[in-house]
Formats: structure tokens, C-alpha cells, sequence
């Protein structure tokens, strides 16, 4: 699963390059309409005032540019960035050392806020409500709390599973913001920035094959580039076609929508053998060799969102786009029937 090329979560790989493609100010930044607009008046609100920003929480599916809009945020207020990640703060001491090095109107960023240890948690709400840490000082009888004043600062959290994120957490941030996938004409406008960037020849057609193969998501898009200029240089000219895309996607196994071939070992097992479904996901993840967990953190949610699963109660269905897809016959009256019988 870490090895695919189509993965929205972050990999080793792509750590040098994200950094030098990530946009400087909401003008650069790409896509995400709606959440800029709210992001441009709520900015100019806060700087009119001369007030930090409020609490900002961005949800949605990895690789969608949550990190990057973070990066934009402190950019636009002129303020630094401060970043971490929820799983690093194991304790509340590291917390009180974070915050207490905050400059005021800083930002401070909290990937994966989920995974706050609830220890931790509890420390962050006088933080963010009033400014103020309280801390345990000593053991037993001797114990007593101290009160800190901190600097007005903005959080802003990050997350993939915001279900997860405790109500009192969640009830704290005044901005709530979902990021939603990118369309294609998005994804190549982003490609094209992006080969500008690396120095890389691509045209129109080659960097919207590219881009309608890349799942929604900039990541994909970025990695998928940086593999057909390889691909380009070896076996063709140097520049990216819509030839040289269409091959070096083939051979990468990534299809027209995207799918790779566990995307379409999923779609193939639901309706070959299970008739279309209902299937329970346990026995799913049996039929296809992989965790639950995995898929349905990591398989499903696209496959879901772009409507060739349908999730019931009673398991999962393949619909009428994935039969196309995989070149089968819907049989309508069947899939009736079988409902019908159940």
C-alpha cells in the first residue's frame, strides 16, 4: 500500500520537493474557491483590527493542501509559522514549551490534531479560549497550579478524520473549513505551476492526462509529474505529450479515472464474486489480501466519492459506473431480485 504511486498520504519522496511547490499567498493558491473566499475576508478582518485571526480547523482527505494553506495563512498576516504534529506532543510539558514560545498574532499549525494525547487536549482549552496555560507544578499534597499568560496566537488545526476530534476540541474553533478534491482544469493549472517550478517541458494535453488521472488531489498530481518526466527523458524527447502522459501512466498502471489495480481488484471481486454486493467489508478485505482499516481508510473513500461504491448498512455494492468500468454487464433485474430476496 506505501508503495502506491497513486497514495495521498505523504511519502518520503516527496518531502524535498513539496516545500519549494507550495503557493506563497491565496493568489498562488490553486483551487479551493470557497474556502479562499471565506479565508480572504476573514484575513482582512483580523488585520483591520489588528487581532489575531481566529481558530482556524481544516478537514478533508489527504494531500488536498491543508499543510500549504497553513503556510498562506502566517504569509497573509505577516506572522510566523510554528509547526508540529499531533502524535510529537506526547506530553503536556511539550505543549507549555511550544506556547510559551509563541510571539504574539504567531500561528501555530497542529497536523493530525486527532491524535492529541487527551491530556494534552485538556491543556489547549484554557489556551485557546483565553490565552492562559495552567499547569501542575509538584506531586500530592505539595501540587499546586500556576497560570501563565500566553501571547493572542492562532491555531490552526488539520485533520483527516474529523469525527474523531473530541466535541469541546472542535466547539473551539470559530473557522471550519473542508477542503474538497480538485477538478481537472484545477489539477492542471496546479501541473503546470508545478513544471514551471521543476523546470520541466510538459504542454497543455499532456498536463490534463496527467491531471484527470490524479484522483482530486494535488499530491497525486505533483508525484504523477515528477514519474512521466522520467518516463519522458528515457524513452522520449524530454517533453511531456499527451502521448508520452498516456504511456507512462500505463506503465505505471493508473488509468484514465485514476484506478490502480487495487482500486480495480476491489470493483472486480465485488461484482465477479459477489454478484455486485452487498459484501461486509471483513470479508472483503479477505477476498482482496488487505486490512479492513486499510481498506477503508486508504481504498475506499475515492472509490466512494466518485460513485462506484455504494456503502449500506448491509455491506458494500458496486454500482452501475463500476461495472462499466470494468467492462461488465449491469443486469438490472438481477441485482432487483437478489434486494428483493434478502
Amino acid at each position: 500500500m506505501t508503495d502506491r504511486v497513486i497514495t495521498p498520504q505523504k511519502k518520503e519522496e516527496d518531502l524535498p520537493i513539496e516545500g519549494s511547490l507550495r503557493p506563497r499567498s491565496l493568489a498562488e493558491y490553486i483551487g479551493q474557491e470557497k474556502v479562499k473566499e471565506n479565508l480572504e475576508v476573514f484575513i482582512a478582518a483580523a488585520r483591520g483590527r489588528s487581532e489575531p485571526l481566529d481558530h482556524v480547523l481544516f478537514h478533508g482527505f489527504p494531500g488536498l493542501g491543508k499543510t500549504s494553506l497553513a503556510a498562506v495563512i502566517s504569509n497573509e498576516l505577516r506572522v510566523n509559522l510554528r509547526s508540529t504534529s499531533g502524535p510529537v506532543i506526547e506530553r503536556p510539558g511539550d505543549l507549555a514549551a511550544i506556547l510559551t514560545n509563541l510571539e504574539p498574532g504567531d500561528v501555530l499549525f497542529i497536523d493530525e490534531i486527532h491524535r492529541l494525547n487527551y491530556v494534552v487536549e485538556e491543556i489547549l482549552y484554557p489556551a485557546m479560549e483565553d490565552f492562559k496555560l495552567d499547569l501542575i507544578i509538584g506531586q500530592g499534597p505539595s501540587a499546586r497550579t500556576i497560570k501563565l499568560d500566553l501571547p493572542p496566537f492562532t491555531l490552526i488545526g488539520a485533520t483527516t478524520r474529523a469525527g474523531l476530534l473530541s466535541p469541546p476540541l472542535r466547539d473551539r474553533f470559530g473557522v471550519s473549513l473542508r477542503l474538497e478534491f480538485y477538478n481537472p482544469v484545477e489539477l492542471k493549472s496546479i501541473i503546470l505551476r508545478s513544471a514551471r517550478i521543476l523546470g520541466i517541458a510538459v504542454d497543455e494535453e499532456g498536463a490534463f492526462e496527467i491531471a484527470r488521472r490524479s484522483r482530486g488531489t494535488p499530491r497525486v498530481a505533483n508525484r504523477l509529474l515528477r514519474r512521466v518526466r522520467d518516463y519522458a527523458e528515457v524513452r522520449a524527447d524530454g517533453k511531456i505529450s499527451l502521448q508520452v502522459a498516456d504511456a507512462a501512466l500505463k506503465m505505471l498502471d493508473v488509468d484514465h479515472k485514476g484506478f490502480d489495480g487495487m482500486d480495480r481488484k476491489i470493483l472486480s471481486t465485488i461484482i465477479e464474486k459477489y454478484d455486485g454486493g452487498p459484501v461486509g467489508i471483513e470479508t472483503l478485505a479477505a477476498s482482496v489480501s488487505e486490512e479492513k482499516d486499510t481498506l477503508e481508510d486508504v481504498y475506499e473513500p475515492f472509490l466512494i466519492q466518485e460513485g462506484f461504491i455504494n456503502k449500506t448498512p448491509r455491506g458494500r455494492m458496486a454500482t452501475r459506473l463500476a461495472y462499466q468500468h470494468m467492462g461488465v454487464p449491469y443486469n438490472t433485474c438481477g441485482r432487483q431480485l437478489r434486494m428483493d430476496q434478502v
